[in-house]
């Protein structure tokens, strides 16, 4: 496993508020299975699907969305998190430059808890999402215009990555 995620997860986990705060609402025993069964290079696709929907359910608890948000406003939390999220991106700097300069942005990280908040955003994620599994290009385009359309914190959300250039390097890089 990544050590800047395992730092991150640690720093997250000394916090007495996010442990009571999550303990209650999510079964820690899943967590440590799927995610060891994650750290196996060949695992199943179905575990990524089980990863997914454990993660769903926890955006969809609004105990843990706001435990998860409010550590994602602790530098000692986020920049470990980015560090493990641009990590594999080291043949792509600009992107993971882009990307490290959006998770610094509090207009970003404002725009993040905006969209998170709606349950229509949030379903309309998950089906983006799945539609990408399952190679559904036209799935995905369609989601993500109906965000793109309907939804002005998705559209304030991508103007703030824009200026990082974010958009640009995923453009790019494709």
């Amino acid at each position: 496993m990544n050590r800047n995620l395992v730092k991150a997860l640690q720093v997250a986990w000394e916090l007495p508020e996010f442990r009571t705060g999550v303990r209650h609402v999510i079964d820690l025993d899943e967590v440590a299975v799927l995610l060891a069964t994650l750290s196996v290079p060949e695992h199943d696709h179905e575990v990524e699907r089980s990863l997914l929907s454990l993660l769903r359910s926890a955006l969809d608890t609004v105990e843990i969305r706001e435990a998860v948000l409010l550590l994602l406003e602790q530098d000692e939390v986020r920049r470990p998190l980015v560090a493990a999220a641009v990590e594999p991106l080291e043949e792509r700097p600009a992107q993971a430059a882009a990307i490290a300069s959006a998770a610094e942005d509090p207009v970003v990280r404002r725009e993040v808890r905006a969209v998170l908040a709606s349950a229509t955003v949030r379903e309309l994620i998950w089906q983006a999402i799945e539609n990408q599994l399952s190679e559904d290009r036209f799935g995905l385009i369609r989601r993500a215009a109906v965000l793109f359309v309907r939804h002005p914190s998705v559209r304030r959300l991508a103007w703030a990555l824009r200026r990082h250039g974010v958009l640009r390097e995923l453009r790019r890089n494709r």
